[in-house]
Order: C-alpha cells, then structure tokens, then sequence
C-alpha cells in the first residue's frame, strides 16, 4: 500500500503569482472606491465643482486689478495657476478617505484578510488620481470658458497636463503619509488650514515680483509656483517676470519637486502602513 505524498502547492509564493495577486486586490480596491462615488454624488461634485468657484471668482472679482508683469491677459496667467492648485487641493480628500477607513476600523479588517498589503495604497492613489483626472478636465473646460487658450503644441499641452498629474501624484503621497500619522479626520483641518498660505505664497494668484523680497524668494521656491511656472511655459501663457534660475528653468523645477516629494514621502508613507500592523 503506497502512501499519497501531498505537496503544498508552491505556485501561490511564486513572484509572479504574488504579482498577478497583489494587481487583482489593486483592482478590487479601486473598484471600491469607485463605488463610494455612486453613493456620495454630492461630496464629489462639490470637490470638483469647488475649484472651479474659485477660478470663476478670481478671474472676475480680482482679475480686473491685476496686472501682469511684461503685459498679457490675466486670466491666461490666472487659469494655469488653478490648475497647478487644483492638484495641491486634493491633498485634502486623501487624507480624509484614509483617515475616515483607519477609525471605523475597515483598514483593520483589509489588513485582516488574505489580500495583498499593498493593494490598500495603489487602490486609494488610484481612485484619486482619477478623480484628479476628471477635475483637471473640468477646470480646464471652466477655463476654456472664461477665455484662456493655450498657445503652444498639442504635444507641450500633454507635457503641461503631465507635469500638473505628476504634482498630484506626488501631494497624493504627501496626504497619504500625514493621514497614517494623524489618524483621525479631524486632524485633516490643520493641515487645511495649511494649505492656504502655502497656496498664496506661490505665484498662482500674483508674480513673486509684487511680494516683499522674503516673501518673494519664498514664492519662487514654492512647489506650487514651479508647476505652474512650468504650465504657463508649456502653455505659452503669460508668467511671472524676473530673470532667476527658478524662472529660466521653470519645466525642470515643475519635474524635480514632485520627484523630490515622492521619494522623500512615498517611502514614508509605506513604511508607516507596514508598522499599523505590527
């Protein structure tokens, strides 16, 4: 009488099964999210809908006042400087989703069951880079709207669109990390509160030449200000004058700073999942 040897089926530890996993459980939580925006219209409306307020108000309450240096229209420095802060703002709705899943204690039960770990992050950067995608389109239509065109190639005009989703992905990263160490919704206003001055000491709104000198230099570094510096080059719209480094270099300090960003807060961010387990 032989005795059945029963071997432990190795394929499920392969690299390439673990892979084909973790990209199944990626998909499954994107789906997720997804879905959260069938069941909460008016929360995604108003996300998108809000910077396009804003635009609208600034193009037409302020915009008669300012003026930009070296001449050009307003509203063709305003709009890139909206989309570059568009793309900041959804710093905030990261950080609420995740913190909202850390205390009702779902990111427990997923850490609980047999998915890939990493399936958490790619699904919640996934759906928000999408609905980044989606706000983009719309403020670049609410722009179109108001009078802004584009002046350059269609080609500079997808190089422009990539460097605002490059800001994104990288402030996505940012919101994720400082949702794991808040780790409760209401800590999400500090950092709203935040978020506005950096916003204002950017050149969105004005050129860091109309600021005091301090305040200036700090506009010019600002992350914020490369993007959209780089935006406004692409777009062959009208940007700020001046004649520094961070002004003749505009498209490479709008790549270098979300680099920068991600490879500084992406690892952060993992590192602190992976110790929520422990």
């Amino acid at each position: 009488m032989t005795t059945a040897t029963q071997h432990p089926d190795t394929r499920r530890h392969t690299p390439g099964s673990r892979t084909g996993r973790a990209v199944i459980d990626g998909i499954t939580m994107t789906r997720r999210g997804l879905a959260h925006w069938g069941r909460n219209p008016g929360q995604l409306v108003v996300g998108l809908l809000f910077p396009v307020m804003m635009l609208v108000m600034f193009a037409y309450f302020l915009g008669g006042g300012m003026e930009v240096a070296g001449g050009g229209d307003y509203k063709e420095f305003l709009v890139p400087g909206m989309f570059a802060l568009s793309m900041a703002f959804g710093l905030e709705g990261t950080m609420v989703a995740l913190t909202q899943d850390i205390n009702k204690g779902v990111l427990d039960r997923f850490r609980s069951m047999p998915i890939a770990p990493s399936a958490i992050l790619v699904g919640r950067s996934t759906v928000d880079m999408l609905n980044s995608i989606v706000g983009l389109l719309i403020m670049v239509g609410a722009g179109l709207a108001i009078g802004w065109r584009w002046h350059g190639t269609l080609a500079a005009a997808f190089g422009a669109v990539g460097l605002l989703l490059l800001l994104r992905f990288a402030m996505l990263w940012v919101g994720l990390y400082l949702a794991l160490v808040a780790g409760k919704p209401e800590m999400v206003q500090a950092v709203q509160i935040l978020v506005w001055p950096v916003a204002f000491m950017s050149s969105v709104f004005v050129s860091p030449d109309t600021m005091p000198t301090w305040l200036g230099a700090i506009a010019e570094w600002n992350p914020m200000s490369a993007t959209a510096g780089g935006v406004r080059e692409l777009f062959e719209n009208p940007s700020w004058g001046g004649d520094s480094w961070v002004v003749d270099n505009a498209v490479l300090m709008a790549v270098a700073w979300p680099l920068l960003l991600l490879l500084i807060f992406a690892p952060l961010a993992v590192r602190r999942f992976k110790a929520l387990s422990k």
